[in-house]
């Protein structure tokens, strides 16, 4: 639950509506997918230019999940 929280809280404060950010979790053996869904006006303020603020969140969720012994993906869907 922490990492769908982390990614939640992340996007929210990236986007101009936050209500419309939805973050679904899907846990398997030792991976979890995490995807992001928000706003068609916003998607470019959580994928960032050149894809750096996407990469940012990745590399923030990796170090969270890998202290939890887990593996994290971050799938940003449209």
């Amino acid at each position: 639950m922490a990492l769908k929280q982390l990614i939640s809280v992340i996007a929210q404060a990236l986007v101009d509506e936050p209500d419309a950010v939805e973050v679904t979790e899907i846990e398997g053996d030792h991976n979890t997918l995490i995807e992001l869904k928000v706003a068609k006006s916003d998607i470019g303020k959580v994928i960032g230019k050149d894809g750096r603020t996407a990469q940012s969140m990745r590399a923030i969720l990796t170090a969270a999940s890998t202290k939890a012994g887990r593996r994290a993906h971050l799938d940003i869907v449209d």
